[in-house]
């Protein structure tokens, strides 16, 4: 069962040696507690945190330092003939001429994996 409110990858700013850099994240309360859930730039390879994708996100955030998430639900045939279904997740926002700029995005670690997905 889909729940009907918008979820939203927020961006806040943190310092590291020195430099600024985002973290990206959704905020959620589930079961009355207050989670945050870390996502990152979506890779070609599984498993993979691309690094550059981070540029991406900078660029998709643009001025914006909260963005909706979308879900789009999918579904293959493994090797074996076995029906895999599940969800993929991206932020997209508009500038003002109208050009679309979206980037997929990922749980970063599995316990962040298991908690979008108890909000989901």
């Amino acid at each position: 069962m889909e729940k009907k409110n918008k979820i939203f990858v927020e961006r806040e700013i943190y310092e590291k040696d020195g430099k600024q850099y985002f973290s990206y994240f959704v905020k959620a309360t589930i079961r009355g507690k207050d989670v945050k859930i870390t996502v990152a730039p979506q890779s070609a390879n599984s498993g993979i945190v691309d690094k550059n994708g981070y540029a991406v996100f900078d660029i998709v955030f643009g001025n914006e330092n909260k963005l909706e998430l979308i879900t789009t639900p999918f579904e293959m045939k493994d090797a074996t003939g076995h029906i895999i279904k599940g969800k993929t997740f991206s932020v997209k926002s508009v500038d003002e001429n109208g050009q679309v700029y979206e980037c997929q995005v990922k749980p970063f670690k599995s316990s962040d994996k298991a908690l979008l997905n108890m909000l989901i």
